[in-house]
């Protein structure tokens, strides 16, 4: 199976759940759910999910463990795409446009939008917290909760965004970058590698290995980020091209140049891979998506 055929397969397991869990298009609170089922049904490529999964089959041998893990990664996708409504709107990164189409509080307004954020946010951890849902021990399922609750929150993805607006149209070392780029991206990756793995009962020497991967990988997929803002157009990525250098960002083709920065994730992506040596034939959808996440275009 190539990568390619292995991303679509996923996917469409992932999208029959989230659809599955969704909450229902008729209800009281209709206009609440329209506006979450749109960002979150508007595409993408459900990489996060995808890396719970794979770091599950990775631990456990086969893909029996999937069904088990299926609401920890629509959890992941729940999170991610609040993240990416809230990101878009006025008072953060202003974007009109997300996966090729209109963001949310262009299509809803402000207000329908943070609200639209704030139910998949905490609908993700309904999800996590329903033992109906999942085989899975209460042990384990507290301990993904933890987990992405700590990679999601103020010492993960939300202060990565907090120190990013803040450090906009500073100067700062490159440390500070660093941060800014493993917290605000790499922590949620990180968290999925992590749930999956936890999910599947892996050990403290497997735990760390695929911590490392995903802390690599999560750092590989920003830096590959800031080069596509930097040199695709706004249809190839389906949102707005050069936003990064609009709003004074700092980010490693900023720092580096094009060339150089390319080289930083191919070897970024190299020290993922070697993180998971230990590893047999199980591990190699992790292999193959971090191979991905360096040659992506969107």
């Amino acid at each position: 199976m190539t990568i390619k055929e292995y991303l679509q397969a996923k996917k469409e397991l992932v999208e029959k759940a989230l659809l599955r869990f969704a909450p229902p298009e008729e209800s009281t609170y209709a206009s609440l759910f329209a506006a979450m089922r749109y960002s979150l049904f508007a595409g993408g490529k459900r990489l996060r999910p995808i890396l719970c999964l794979a770091g599950g089959v990775c631990v456990y041998g086969t893909e029996e463990i999937e069904s088990a893990l299926l609401p920890s990664a629509c959890a992941l996708e729940c999170i991610h795409t609040y993240s990416l409504i809230h990101d878009d709107l006025p008072a953060m990164d202003n974007d009109d446009l997300r996966r090729g189409k209109p963001t949310s509080h262009k299509v809803f307004g402000e207000a329908p939008a943070i609200l639209a954020g704030d139910g998949l946010l905490t609908w993700a951890f309904d999800l996590l917290g329903d033992s109906t849902l999942s085989p899975l021990e209460a042990e384990k399922q507290l301990a993904i909760t933890h987990c992405i609750a700590r990679a999601a929150g103020p010492f993960g993805m939300v202060g990565g965004q907090a120190l990013d607006i803040a450090m906009e149209d500073t100067s700062f070392p490159f440390s500070t970058l660093q941060t800014i780029h493993r917290a605000k991206t790499g922590a949620l990756i990180t968290a999925a590698v992590r749930a999956g793995a936890i999910g599947a009962g892996a050990s403290e020497k497997q735990l760390t290995a695929l911590t490392g991967f995903g802390e690599k990988i999560g750092l590989a997929f920003q830096i590959v980020d800031d080069l596509l803002n930097a040199t695709s157009t706004t249809e190839q990525l389906g949102k707005a091209a050069g936003s990064d250098a609009k709003n004074g960002k700092a980010t490693y083709p900023a720092c580096f140049g094009i060339d150089k920065t390319r080289k930083m994730a191919e070897a970024t992506v190299a020290e993922a891979k070697a993180a998971i040596t230990t590893f047999g034939p199980s591990a190699d959808p992790l292999r193959n998506l971090a191979d991905y996440i360096f040659l992506r275009t969107k």
